[in-house]
């Protein structure tokens, strides 16, 4: 019998200074049975940075041919991509050729130090990619994770914060592709 996802509720405020973007969002996360509760934290910290109406969770995981998230427009083409980790050169070159504007947020300290030195080069033909980097210090980010979640979320700068009512934590973000 196959494991099922396990489906997370999460009620979010978003104020993104940058983009002077304030919302309420209604979303729905799907957490995979071979992903943990960090990197499905990662993924609500990543869709808030990118934060819209339009802006989609796929099936991510369990599917090789799409993105953690996405934003598609009214024709279906793919406007915005979003991967999480350290994607191959494959994934990277079919992501680059398909959306207008593609995100990797590269996370794992060591493992994403060693992915970078491995693609630091590759990346340079790519003028739609962005490659930020999410300190490791996120991992704590699964201590906000519950089957219903009201949180809130503030973007400046190069810094976000994520909480709740009784916790919130600081990270900054550091842009390693482009410079």
């Amino acid at each position: 019998m196959a494991l099922k996802a396990t489906i997370y509720k999460a009620a979010v405020n978003i104020a993104d200074m940058n983009r002077a973007y304030y919302a309420d969002h209604e979303l729905t996360i799907a957490r995979h049975p071979s992903e943990n509760d960090e990197r499905a934290m990662l993924r609500l910290l990543t869709w808030c940075l990118h934060a819209d109406s339009q802006l989609q969770f796929t099936r991510g995981i369990s599917t090789e041919d799409e993105p953690d998230i996405w934003q598609k427009n009214l024709t279906g083409e793919i406007e915005t991509c979003i991967e999480l980790g350290q994607p191959d050169e494959k994934r990277l070159r079919k992501a680059c050729g398909r959306a207008r504007h593609v995100f990797i947020y590269n996370y794992g300290a060591r493992s994403a130090d060693v992915w970078w030195q491995q693609y630091h080069q590759k990346v340079q033909r790519f003028d739609n990619l962005t490659i930020q980097q999410i300190p490791a210090e996120a991992s704590r980010l699964a201590r906000l994770v519950s089957k219903t979640m009201k949180l809130h979320c503030v973007i400046q700068d190069q810094q976000i914060t994520l909480g709740n009512e009784s916790d919130s934590m600081t990270l900054d973000i550091t842009q390693r592709f482009p410079m």
